[in-house]
């Protein structure tokens, strides 16, 4: 039975094979202008084998090709005139690198597929894995999969013989990873960063996965990676953190530790390393090596020796990511003596969305929005210190001013802990970079450093939950190679330090009465103005330092609950305090916080009078038909 299944499938194929080298034509009358199709010629023309002698699909491990191919096209000249061919020339450019050269052996195989005695359709499998590994990739500059790279439609299953056209780029059978920790200590571009993100996902598929926040302003991937027990989503009262390097895209060493630290996460994990498998197994861990990667390129270009204090500072629009920020802070410092307003979750004013927002700021924007980030830490260069909000001055005309936030306490707390276990950071006796913080032991107030408005930080704490915090690493933005190990050494246990102080003060999960929970509701802590409010699921998380506390739990037709705890001193990991709320009638008139916010319909204003997106110049200037195919919303 199992013969004839496979019998049937082989012949449909080959029938499949007569349809398309038939003399017919391939396209409705007006569908031609779509490239998902290409007219037949009038006469017959038997099928043909002959050398391939295709540029971009010479390396294939065969040399010789059929025509027609499977798409119709009867020659080489109409394959090489074909948009699908001028995207497999152009992919490279487009993704950065990434998914070379899997996406363009896997298209070659369809335009130019392999001659035998019969047909050897490419493996069904080998799409699929390209299309799961390199999806993200497409979406990433709001590209369509392709439709000739359709798995079920143009590839075949290996009990019917298919060829898999990856082959020669694994060279032999796959191999167990062996864990390790060798680390290679050297920069990165921006293509040799994706491919070690890439490759260490890969190598720990179980605890991590890489993901896609968005584009740069060239296009390039802001990819980032995540470990925990179970990537993909969010567990319930798991704590989520981030890191973020090379937001100026000159002071690249926050990149590089970035770098090594997934790599070191991974190896020792797989060695059995005790603490780093609890960090990882409790908490959810997300590493955006580079939010700049344009701004690196223009810096990484002129080399370590040669790179001044500003080249590559900005993005490609020559904005500055740090100051592109909402300047909540001030939105803040104007009403907050005004009955009733929050200084929690500040939405985003209208006005900032008609102003010059980069691609890489809103991108960032969105990924803390769709994450319930407890805590985060941005790395910088140019001092040795560590600075948390307030960054901008609470008086407008005062340069250095101590600007605390309703967190003074737990965000202290936090720059304690990463300068104190770093190497030298919190040693009065470290030579600095001009700045003096020996009396503050390597932490300082942001705005009492210097005043600036629109910063990362600030936006973190009023629009989200989340404490962030900047670290400076030292006073050489570009340091040399030789100092790349160093400098790990120094700030691996600070890291580390830092990615464990998630778990402390208190979380839980707030329910109605029918045990359901409650998405949005705030978490009060008497004497500090500033809320958190629940995930999906109702889960928060509040980092507080140890004492006596009265936390309060309310949400819109809930009645509200108070309790009174205590959290020691030392302690080893969050407090859990849940709430269980009674359903009440709302007065809604008493509500004055809920507004539009104009975030989520940033996108319409931004594409007005932009119909298409930036990489269809590459096709339309090329002459061919117009691939539609590859809108995504067409």
């Amino acid at each position: 039975m199992e013969y004839k299944t496979h019998l049937t499938v082989f012949t449909l194929f080959c029938v499949l094979w007569i349809c398309w080298c038939a003399p017919q034509r391939f396209c409705q009358p007006g569908e031609d202008s779509s490239g998902r199709c290409n007219n037949g010629p009038d006469e017959e023309k038997p099928a043909v084998c002959s050398e391939i002698n295709l540029g971009y699909c010479n390396d294939l491990d065969y040399s010789r090709t059929i025509f027609p191919n499977i798409l119709g096209q009867q020659s080489r000249h109409e394959v090489e005139s074909g948009a699908e061919y001028l995207l497999l020339s152009v992919i490279h450019g487009l993704l950065n690198g990434e998914c070379s050269p899997d996406i363009r052996l896997l298209g070659c195989s369809v335009l130019a597929p392999r001659c035998q005695d019969l047909p050897s359709p490419s493996c069904r499998s080998a799409c699929e894995a390209v299309k799961k590994g390199c999806g993200h990739a497409f979406e990433g500059i709001d590209m369509a999969w392709p439709y000739f790279l359709d798995c079920d439609r143009f590839f075949a299953g290996e009990q019917e013989g298919c060829h898999d056209p990856l082959a020669p780029l694994r060279g032999s059978p796959p191999r167990n990873y062996e864990p390790s920790t060798i680390i290679q200590f050297t920069y990165h571009s921006n293509a040799q960063m994706y491919s070690v993100l890439k490759r260490t996902a890969a190598k720990c598929s179980h605890i991590s996965r890489t993901y896609s926040i968005g584009r740069s302003t060239e296009g390039k991937d802001l990819l980032a990676i995540e470990f925990t027990d179970n990537p993909g989503g969010h567990e319930l009262l798991e704590p989520e953190i981030k890191l973020v390097g090379n937001m100026h895209g000159n002071e690249v060493l926050g990149r590089q530790l970035l770098l090594y630290l997934a790599q070191y996460l991974c190896s020792e994990y797989l060695l059995g390393n005790q603490r780093i498998q609890t960090l990882v197994n409790t908490t959810r861990i997300h590493i955006l090596a580079s939010m700049n990667p344009d701004g690196y390129e223009l810096a990484a270009a002129e080399g370590h020796e040669f790179n001044g204090w500003t080249v590559g500072r900005t993005n490609a629009q020559n904005l500055d990511l740090n100051r592109n920020f909402p300047d909540l802070t001030s939105i803040l410092y104007r009403n907050r003596r005004m009955k009733r307003f929050r200084t929690d979750h500040i939405p985003i004013p209208d006005s900032y969305w008609f102003g010059k927002v980069a691609s890489e700021t809103y991108a960032v924007m969105k990924w803390i929005r769709s994450v319930p980030f407890v805590q985060s830490a941005s790395l910088h260069g140019g001092e040795l210190v560590i600075s948390y909000p307030f960054d901008f001055s609470r008086h407008l005309h005062e340069e250095r001013m101590f600007s605390p936030t309703p967190d003074e306490q737990a965000f202290k707390q936090l720059a304690r802990t990463y300068a104190d276990s770093h190497a030298s950071m919190a040693d009065n006796n470290t030579e600095r970079c001009g700045a003096s913080f020996i009396r503050s032991g390597g932490i300082i107030n942001g705005a009492l450093w210097y005043s600036f408005p629109g910063g990362m930080s600030d936006f973190n704490y009023l629009h989200t939950n989340c404490l962030e915090i900047t670290v400076e690493l030292g006073c050489d933005k570009f340091p040399s190679e030789e100092e790349l190990y160093p400098e790990w050494l120094r700030n691996k246990e600070a890291l580390l330090s830092f990615m464990e102080s998630v778990h402390r003060g208190i979380k839980g999960v707030v329910k109605d009465e029918e045990g359901y929970g409650i998405k949005g509701a705030s978490i009060s802590v008497r004497g500090i103005r500033k809320d958190v409010t629940t995930a999906e699921e109702g889960d928060y998380w509040r980092l507080m330092n140890s004492g006596t506390h009265i936390i309060t739990a309310s949400a819109k037709g809930y009645s509200r609950v108070s309790k009174r705890i205590y959290l020691p001193a030392h302690m080893e990991k969050a407090g859990r305090v849940n709430f269980v709320l009674k359903k009440v009638l709302v007065n809604s008139s008493l509500d004055t916080y809920d507004r539009f916010d104009p975030y989520n319909h940033f996108q319409s204003y931004s594409r007005e009078g932009q119909e298409k997106p930036w990489w269809w110049n590459y096709f339309t200037q090329a002459g061919v038909s117009a691939p539609t195919w590859l809108l995504r919303n067409f």
